[in-house]
């Protein structure tokens, strides 16, 4: 799949995972502009996936994908599972990004039944977060070995020209990422079992049509070792790597790829709290005090609304430990849909993370 043309219209458009390969030869991943740009970019993924016939010239070979693991319930296969006879997932990315900028809320007006949130109070909860951070322990990560989180997870089940539809219970996601640095093309391995699972039971790669070597899409623990412990460097490394898609905000970009490394990795104290003091600094981040997570832990949440995409991501975080505990993912605004306040159409529970030897391990039980 094209790294640069992966985004579709809007994500309250995402089919049901379990229907993909019986109703699109491209299995849809998210929606961020106009149906027209849909159409054309179902036509620039099949080009990708299009295998030659003899003396056919061989379409281009994408360009480094953006890892977009974390988004609930929602697996983005290249072609459909029959081309390949195994399900493949790809992995999303964008145009590049552009030095931060500081000041206000920066666009994206909720709905009637949006949250109260505050900015003055985010910058102090996320300092408060990172220091959590530097309190907690994290073993170094080998090479040789994995990074597991399992999590509940609770999609969209509504079709493109329906309304957001979510599941009727959530259901458990495993995933075991590899530490080696690569460059590898299967850079992870999701099992996911209940109703609403794609593939229930078996566990699927997470494949890239090029080889990724570690860094912000198949980011190992070493490699996030690595990273500036400073918030300015470090905002500004992540402003230059991550790629935004069409119809995203540069800063949405480095807010969700922040958001996705806290998420399903394992890195040391110090990086940890660089990126919730990075995270501080990105316009219209704004917090909200009391958030509901897919397992029904309430707690406090960081938010971002953006304006070009019509959508808002929160964080959530326990209110005592300041652990991170899930997060959500809601559509703003879709006159198409009849949506004018947030909508909610997935989110994620963190409820176990551990270090393991072999894929497809379940870690040792946690000592109560």
């Amino acid at each position: 799949m094209n790294a640069d043309k992966s985004r579709w219209d809007h994500p309250s458009r995402w089919d049901h995972p379990s229907r993909w390969d019986q109703e699109w030869d491209l299995p849809p991943e998210r929606h961020l502009h106009f149906k027209d740009v849909l159409m054309q970019q179902i036509d620039q993924d099949r080009d990708q996936v299009h295998v030659p016939a003899t003396g056919e010239e061989a379409a281009p070979a994408p360009r480094a994908p953006r890892r977009r693991l974390l988004r609930p319930a929602v697996l983005v296969p290249v072609a459909s599972m029959a081309l390949a006879g195994a399900l493949v997932v790809t992995l999303s990315g964008g145009g590049q990004g552009s030095a931060p900028a500081t000041g206000a809320r920066s666009g994206g007006t909720a709905g009637a039944s949006a949250p109260s949130t505050t900015a003055s109070g985010a910058s102090v909860t996320l300092d408060r977060i990172a220091v959590a951070a530097m309190a907690s322990d994290a073993t170094p990560v080998r090479d040789d070995q994995f990074v597991y989180v399992r999590s509940l997870t609770l999609g969209n089940e509504g079709t493109f020209d329906g309304p957001v539809r979510l599941a009727k219970a959530p259901h458990e996601r495993r995933i075991w990422t590899p530490q080696d640095p690569g460059p590898l093309k299967t850079v992870g391995w999701i099992l996911e079992t209940g109703e609403g699972a794609v593939m229930p039971g078996q566990t699927i790669p997470i494949e890239t049509t090029d080889a990724v070597p570690a860094g912000i899409f198949h980011p190992t623990y070493k490699w996030l070792a690595s990273l500036p412990t400073d918030p300015g460097a470090l905002l500004d490394l992540l402003y230059d790597q991550v790629k935004v898609a069409d119809g995203e905000s540069r800063e949405q970009a480095v807010f969700t790829t922040i958001g996705d490394l806290v998420s399903e990795t394992v890195m040391p104290p110090a990086n940890a709290a660089a990126l919730y003091r990075a995270a501080a600094r990105i316009p219209g981040v704004t917090q909200i005090s009391d958030a509901v997570d897919t397992a029904g832990r309430h707690g406090i949440a960081i938010t971002r609304e953006d304006a070009r995409s019509a959508t808002r991501n929160e964080w959530i975080f326990d209110r005592d430990t300041l652990a991170f505990l899930g997060s959500r993912s809601y559509i703003t605004h879709d006159p198409t849909k009849g949506i004018t306040s947030d909508t909610l159409y997935g989110s994620t529970a963190i409820m176990r993370r551990a270090v393991v030897d072999r894929r497809g391990e379940e870690p040792a039980r946690a000592k109560s």
